[in-house]
């Protein structure tokens, strides 16, 4: 594998885990040079309050954790909506990433969750790790690449709150994670196993995504899937339609968009319920439709329905899709019965839909995330 840093290439440098950035030193090895090369943490500049103690563990016991996989970077996003990149006088630095942003989600709504990925061993990455842990999310599985810079994203903020994105990832440190890599023991204690499609767009880290969700199959776990559609970051648009959809009937749960409907079917209606069942496979338990202000429709073997959204006024539109997964996630941890009662998950998908709601009032992904308190007061306000 190549490691990229600037115009230098490295192979075989070793990933970083929280673990060894627990001890004083480690190892660094160049391609071509037999001999380890030691690089001292204060060299490196490592934030060592991020991994101190045990603030990112998993209990043994509990059996409603939400483990999402996948990518976690930094947003940048216009203090000033309505301009373009260019045009932008600032920018507030906001951490995300749509599996990430679920699982810190799901933690301020009081929820267990737990994020596995790669993000590089610089100042973001560290930060980054320090964010899981203060939002009581396991980082056990976050892992430290020295050979790649952890991703960026530039947002533009038009008018009316809805984003367009500008990447910086060639290749980032999420794209370089690898099978051999994975934290196994922490995957098989999900219930749910949460994950995108941005992690099937290159390899290594397409093996090591697929590999990551048989593993918590196999376990037991639920799957829930949101394709999270970036187009900019896959080849072509064909390759995107296959790459979302080849793994498309492993999923349990999948959340989708309108847009992305739109995408997968090309072109066809996606308020038309016909449209939509095309997407619900065989062994599919839960198709859930997010429709923005609208709220959601949502769609099972048995019955289906539309639960509205609850209205604000939108600033940032970033992180919206995520608190809404994290919303219904952090419900469904607690009881998957609510997957066969449809009063109880009508209740549930009103909790998601003002997660999303809340989210929108704030820049950023992350910083915007509510808490259960929040939620639940915003729900009794508007049906007071």
């Amino acid at each position: 594998m190549a490691l990229y840093s600037g115009a230098f290439c490295f192979h075989g440098v070793p990933t970083v885990t929280l673990e060894s950035l627990r001890h004083k030193q480690w190892a660094v090895r160049s391609y071509g040079i037999s001999r380890s090369r030691v690089v001292s943490k204060s060299q490196l500049k490592v934030k060592v309050k991020a991994f101190s103690g045990d603030g990112g563990s998993v209990e043994s016991n509990d059996s409603s954790l939400v483990v999402c996989f996948g990518e976690m970077l930094i947003d940048f996003v216009p203090t000033i909506s309505g301009l373009s990149l260019a045009e932008a006088p600032a920018f507030k630095k906001a951490p995300g990433g749509a599996p990430a942003n679920v699982a810190v989600g799901i933690a301020r709504l009081g929820g267990s969750s737990a994020f596995i990925g790669k993000v590089g061993a610089d100042e973001f990455g560290y930060m980054l790790a320090d964010i899981l842990k203060e939002n009581n999310v396991c980082n056990e599985g976050m892992l430290f690449d020295p050979g790649a810079r952890t991703a960026l994203a530039f947002v533009t903020l038009r008018s009316d709150g809805e984003r367009e994105f500008m990447f910086y990832r060639n290749p980032s440190a999420d794209m370089l994670l690898q099978e051999s890599e994975l934290n196994y023991d922490l995957i098989r204690k999900a219930k749910i196993f949460h994950y995108g499609s941005i992690s099937l767009i290159t390899e290594p880290c397409k093996s090591a995504h697929i590999a990551a969700a048989k593993a918590a199959k196999d376990a037991g776990a639920v799957l829930s899937y949101d394709p999270n559609l970036r187009l900019p970051l896959w080849p072509s648009a064909d390759s995107a339609i296959e790459g979302i959809l080849s793994i498309w009937e492993t999923a349990d749960i999948i959340k989708i968009s309108e847009e992305e409907i739109s995408f997968l079917t090309r072109g066809e209606d996606p308020f038309d319920d016909a449209v939509v069942r095309k997407l619900f496979h065989p062994n599919l338990k839960l198709l859930l439709v997010t429709e923005g202000p609208g709220g959601c429709r949502y769609y099972t073997k048995e019955f289906s329905g539309r639960v509205k959204g609850l209205k604000v006024d939108a600033v940032d539109t970033t992180g919206a899709g995520d608190a809404f997964v994290a919303g219904i996630l952090s419900q469904l941890a607690t009881d998957l019965s609510l997957l066969q009662k449809e009063d109880k998950l009508r209740d549930a998908l009103l909790f998601a839909n003002a997660c999303g709601a809340l989210t929108v009032k704030e820049r950023g992904a992350i910083p915007a995330l509510p808490t259960k308190d929040a939620v639940q007061n915003a729900i009794f306000e508007t049906v007071s």
